[in-house]
């Protein structure tokens, strides 16, 4: 869990800046949201006039039989239940249209920020949970806010009003209903506190769920074939149910807070009623002023009710605009760069670079020195975690170095405008990031996808080598290729991606790994399509296989972090040192290989 997950105890003031910091979003829509108010408040006012004329309907219109009474009053409860279906069709229509407008807003500035986070956010934070900010945590916001909002103005009003009509027809009998006010509020104040850590608790298990549905379906393969089936069901199980159980839980403690309130106010009711019919006895108070006033009383139990219950929307909005702003605070990748980049014109060099992960024990790149001059192919080999792949993500700048210099052109690194930097460098490599769009739109991704041209995306496909597959698919280029590209061969992937990288035709090129795991044929399909890409670009090659870069320009063999031996490939032989063991080793492997094929071919040709 990091740091900004960390729980937080329930805090009167923490809980108000959030809360206004919430209703800056809504205010942004402050006219619609001033008639909603309007709306509300004509809505709630209906309710106090309703109660309002039982004492003229009943002293006048039944008891002294009063034509006048008797004609008009129904007219009027006509006209107050009209008047308050309209104001409430305008308020719920408003109030959805803000609601919906909010989390649109929200939802578009999370995923913003979302794009623009450091790639080390993604390394300490799962996925699940970021998801579920987004999709989850940002309703809470809102019906938290547009229910406190209800609460507020609505029932509030409500309230008051049917306190003054009660305080006008009794005020003596109304003050009893002021002796449970302290007990609620008490109450409300130990049940919120117990409400924000169980909906905190909500977040990270439903966190959790996103989590595990998510790599289960990404891993479907695995989980398959290596029988997984229980154990993520039992995961999913056990996740499901811990969020039941919290629900449950968040549940029982806001019906506990509304019961309580309810018993408190119906003891406060039954007094009143004995003091009631007492007074009747006396003649001061009629039988229209009782009506009057049980109505009253009886119509002020819902609105009191919601304001009883709303703490548990409250800390549920509270604990998710506490996720959301976290989220949204965390600052976006360092672009302190002024300078554009065009172009590459003399080299890329890497002088004495330290590199370390956070939660590393060492350098993951330790002093580490070369340069590729323009149009030269420069490849690092080496052994896993030998830090191969962390020099290729440093070119591009996923992460900042801790010291020395990584300079183009001999501009600092982190002088470049980073999109200007990013635009100049294109990537191939063996983990194929490809999108559930069509063929056309994954190799026109990007800074390309407003100005590439049909001609243009055919032009790069056939230099690709992918051409031939493309137009025998369905829908040739407008085929869709399902989530990361899930109809095509790990060839066919793989093309499209040189595909992309040949139509973007930036400067810069690096290659991870790009044919490690293909097969033979679309390993020489692919290798043609890397040698048509790599002519006229400075390339980065990371590879296992030594075979591929032997024409290299310069070999840089990697260990633990530190640059061991650089040269040609003769050269490096001739050291007789790490690069000529590791050749070695793999030549053997090969020959091993083929040896097993000329045994298995010849097998075959006897059986036939």
């Amino acid at each position: 869990m990091s740091q900004e997950e960390n729980k937080k105890s329930y805090n009167f003031k923490t809980s108000l800046k959030l809360y206004q910091r919430m209703m800056t979003y809504m205010l942004e829509y402050w006219q619609r949201f001033a008639i909603s108010i309007v709306a509300m408040i004509v809505a709630a006012a209906t309710e106090p006039a309703f109660a309002g004329i039982m004492k003229p309907l009943i002293d006048k219109g039944f008891i002294n039989q009063e034509g006048a009474a008797i004609v008009f009053t129904p007219i009027l409860v006509m006209i107050i239940f009209l008047v308050r279906a309209i104001a409430s069709y305008i308020n719920d229509y408003l109030t959805t249209w803000l609601s919906g407008s909010v989390v649109e807003k929200m939802r578009k500035l999370m995923f913003n920020r979302l794009l623009n986070l450091p790639v080390q956010y993604y390394d300490d934070n799962n996925s699940g949970r970021i998801m579920s900010r987004i999709i989850f945590d940002v309703t809470q916001i809102t019906e938290a806010g547009f229910n406190i909002i209800t609460v507020t103005f609505k029932d509030g009003v409500t309230v008051i009003a049917l306190l003054g009509l009660l305080f006008y027809t009794d005020w003596q009998l109304t003050l009893f209903c002021f002796f449970t006010l302290p007990f609620v509020l008490v109450l409300v104040r130990v049940l919120a506190r117990k409400l924000r850590n169980l909906s905190y608790k909500n977040q990270q298990q439903y966190g959790q769920m996103t989590q595990i549905i998510s790599e289960a379906v990404v891993g479907q393969k695995v989980v398959k074939l290596f029988g997984g089936n229980n154990y993520e069901e039992n995961r999913f199980t056990e996740s499901i149910h811990a969020i039941k159980t919290n629900n449950v839980k968040q549940a029982a403690t806001g019906s506990l807070n509304s019961g309580i309130s309810q018993f408190l106010v119906a003891c406060a009711l039954s007094m009143i009623l004995y003091f009631a019919a007492s007074k009747a006895k006396t003649n001061h108070f009629t039988a229209g002023d009782f009506v009057s006033f049980i109505t009253a009383m009886i119509m002020i139990f819902a609105p009191m009710k919601r304001i009883t219950s709303v703490t548990q929307s409250l800390q549920r909005g509270l604990t998710a605009a506490e996720s959301v702003f976290l989220f949204l605070d965390n600052p976006e990748e360092l672009n302190e760069g002024t300078i554009k980049l065009t172009t590459v014109k003399e080299s890329i060099s890497f002088k004495n670079v330290v590199f370390k992960y956070k939660t590393a024990e060492r350098n993951i790149i330790d002093n580490v020195s070369f340069t590729i001059k323009v149009g030269q192919t420069v490849a690092l080999v080496g052994s896993s975690g030998s830090g191969k792949t962390t020099i290729a993500n440093l070119i591009p700048r996923y992460y900042n170095i801790d010291s020395g210099e990584i300079l183009i052109d001999q501009v600092k690194h982190s002088d470049i405008e980073l999109k200007s930097l990013r635009e100049n460098i294109a990537l191939v490599s063996q983990d194929v990031v490809l999108f559930n769009d069509t063929v056309f739109n994954n190799i026109a991704y990007g800074f390309n996808i407003n100005q590439a041209t049909k001609e243009k995306v055919i032009h790069a496909a056939k230099l690709a080598n992918a051409l031939e597959f493309i137009e025998q698919l369905p829908h040739g280029f407008d085929t869709l290729i399902g989530e990361n590209g899930t109809r095509l061969s790990g060839g066919q992937k793989q093309r499209l991606a040189i595909a992309r990288a040949i139509l973007k035709n930036a400067p810069i090129l690096i290659l991870d790994e790009a044919t490690s795991a293909l097969d033979n044929q679309s390993e020489r399909l692919v290798q043609d399509a890397l040698e048509k890409l790599m002519q006229h670009r400075t390339t980065l090659v990371i590879a296992h296989r030594l075979s591929t870069v032997l024409q290299a320009d310069q070999i840089i063999v990697m260990e633990r972090g530190k640059l061991v031996e650089a040269g040609r490939h003769e050269e490096l032989l001739a050291k007789n040192g790490v690069y000529a063991n590791l050749y070695n080793v793999q030549s053997n492997w090969i020959q091993e290989d083929e040896d097993d094929s000329v045994v298995v071919q010849n097998t075959e040709v006897a059986k036939s």
